[in-house]
């Protein structure tokens, strides 16, 4: 039996986080540029989001470009932003094919001014779409969600429009990008690394994290239900304990 039917569709988690770590070690091992990788790596991309709308999986948020990644060789940065665009281009049609949602999470107006026109358009084109909503986050920390939060609400704090006894768990999660959406309930981290890398922070408080040493560009679908398995086979305990669970 496959990893997929091994599958509890009652319990299948309606949103998986992924890092997508290791496309530029990958690219070395095959004596290629770092670039190779990264183009290599939108295969497993689109596999993922058709194994995700295959299982019933109803939000995805890929780890796309971090602010951190600024930092890199401008070149690869470049060949980033330039694979970025005429991927989102070239698989609109794929989305709406799989009747997925295009949404993007993070900084958006620090992207080149091409990458902001294509993403808004395939946003607008495939707005329609339910099976699932499929995030890239972009120029994204999560330092920099949560503290833009803060200031959005200080704001309205100094205005006069908000009372500090209306500032809970529940309002907070309102002003991160997420807003509208569950939080993670399983974040998949692929390259060996065992950290989350200034991700979702705020709303992977109680999500599992699963890490494989699997390099992003060779992670499929069976390995997607694998994790999803694992996922499965945990006690989500919440702070109580396990016999209140029962």
């Amino acid at each position: 039996m496959g990893f997929k039917e091994q599958i509890n569709q009652s319990n299948v988690p309606q949103h998986i986080a992924i890092i997508m770590d290791g496309n530029g070690r990958w690219a070395k091992n095959q004596g290629k540029f770092r670039a190779f990788g990264h183009e290599s790596g939108v295969l497993s991309v689109k596999d993922i989001v058709e194994g995700c709308v295959e299982v019933g999986v109803k939000y995805l948020t890929l780890y796309t470009f971090s602010t951190e990644n600024w930092n890199r060789p401008a070149e690869e940065v470049q060949a980033l932003m330039e694979l970025l665009v005429s991927t989102i281009s070239n698989e609109t049609p794929t989305l709406n094919k799989n009747n997925v949602r295009l949404n993007a999470i993070g900084d958006i107006a620090s992207l080149p001014q091409k990458c902001i026109d294509d993403l808004e358009a395939a946003r607008a084109e495939t707005a329609g779409n339910d099976a699932c909503t499929l995030n890239l986050a972009l120029s994204y920390s999560s330092k920099w969600e949560i503290l833009e939060a803060v200031k959005r609400i200080a704001t309205r704090v100094k205005e006069g429009s908000l009372e500090l006894d209306e500032i809970n768990d529940g309002f907070f999660s309102s002003c991160l990008d997420t807003a509208g959406m569950p939080d993670p309930e399983l974040m998949i981290r692929t390259g060996g690394e065992h950290r989350i890398s200034n991700f979702l922070l705020w709303q992977m408080a109680y999500t599992e994290l699963y890490f494989t040493d699997m390099l992003w560009p060779d992670f499929r679908k069976n390995d997607l239900f694998e994790a999803i398995v694992d996922y499965q086979k945990r006690e989500r305990r919440f702070g109580k304990i396990s016999e209140q669970l029962n």
